[in-house]
């Protein structure tokens, strides 16, 4: 079976999209100031000729934004002209670990997460479709704009902001899940979500490896408690699941296929035993969209599948049972067929290059 090699390191790309006023730029900020060392770029893109948004994040980011103003990138630009502003945020030594678009309130999102999709830029791997809603306004925006519907459909993760302003806050909640297509749905104020739904916050230490969800999740539970107590926004709802017995391919790509509503993020490794004996696989996947990434084992490691799922009101004790059903021991010869499944979701190395 030939071993497809390992890809370049890729920057997840986020597009945050919401209608005029929903708060797009304010929750930027707040990613910004919680970042935990992760750099962020961004390309913000304002409708009109005044750059405001890009001023409002142009100080914590400094010459890490690429400001696009007097029109929507989703018209302005192809998608060859996005890699030419993607470039300038992905390069190695940029030492950018994230980039958000921030679409201005008129931009279409489908056709943002068609040109990424679309890219060709090694270095970048589509991060999801953020979605902001003004909760206070969300009946009179509808009115005004029906194509909302259809943008909630299209999203990976809806933030349902200005909850504090809104009348009847959870029937707005409601009528958000009734719209959205398995999109993880989290209330909020003040743009308040917890960056472990959109990236890794890197530890204010120097560490060896990768920063592990356990670790975000427990240090963003503690600030969560001392920093904003009272304050109406969620928590995500995480689960780590690790296993010694190897995964059975058929059995990992039937529960990506049929994983449920709510659940945003997958990530980590998956060890599929004899099916590749010299490659774990790093996993992303963010709503419906999921890649592999084969790497050669690190000799000193132990082989073990190690995942984090991170989502809004998803049920873990079914989905440890689930990832444990997955789990295959049996003493046999990997079938070659076995990992087709897997490997439709695995870039080409000529695609890569």
């Amino acid at each position: 079976m030939r071993q497809p090699s390992k890809g370049p390191q890729q920057i997840p790309v986020v597009v945050l999209a919401g209608f005029l006023g929903s708060g797009k730029t304010t929750l930027l900020n707040h990613l910004l100031h919680r970042s935990g060392g992760t750099r962020i770029g961004a390309i913000v893109n304002d409708f009109g000729a005044i750059e405001i948004d890009a001023l409002a994040v142009a100080g914590a980011l400094g010459d890490s934004t690429v400001s696009l103003g007097n029109g929507c990138l989703c018209c302005a630009v192809d998608s060859s002209e996005l890699d030419a502003y993607l470039e300038r945020l992905a390069r190695p030594d940029a030492g950018i670990d994230v980039i958000v678009i921030e679409a201005s309130g008129l931009a279409e999102p489908q056709e943002l997460v068609r040109m990424l999709l679309a890219s060709e830029h090694p270095g970048i791997v589509y991060g999801g479709l953020v979605e902001v809603v003004d909760a206070a306004e969300f009946d009179a925006t509808r009115a005004r704009h029906p194509e909302i519907d259809r943008h909630l459909a299209l999203a990976d993760l809806v933030v349902v902001n200005k909850l504090d302003r809104a009348a009847d806050a959870e029937r707005v909640l409601g009528t958000v899940r009734g719209l959205t297509d398995h999109a993880a749905v989290v209330p909020a104020t003040y743009g308040r979500i917890d960056p472990g739904f959109l990236f890794d916050c890197r530890p204010g230490e120097e560490r060896v490896g990768q920063l592990s969800f356990d670790d975000l999740h427990d240090r963003d539970r503690d600030q969560d408690r001392g920093d904003h107590e009272g304050h109406l926004h969620t928590q995500y709802d995480s689960l780590s699941f690790a296993s010694d017995v190897p995964l059975d391919p058929r059995r990992v790509i039937g529960f990506l296929d049929g994983r449920p509503d709510g659940l945003y993020r997958i990530k980590g490794y998956v060890d599929f035993g004899a099916y590749d004996t010299v490659n774990r696989y790093a996993v992303h996947a963010v709503g419906p969209f999921l890649r592999f990434y084969p790497e050669p084992w690190p000799g000193d490691e132990v082989r073990r599948t190690q995942l984090v799922l991170i989502g809004s009101g998803i049920d873990a004790a079914a989905l440890e049972k689930d990832l444990r059903a997955c789990t295959s021991d049996a003493p046999h010869t990997a079938d070659e067929h076995g990992m087709w499944g897997v490997l439709r979701y695995v870039r080409e190395p000529e695609e890569a290059a």
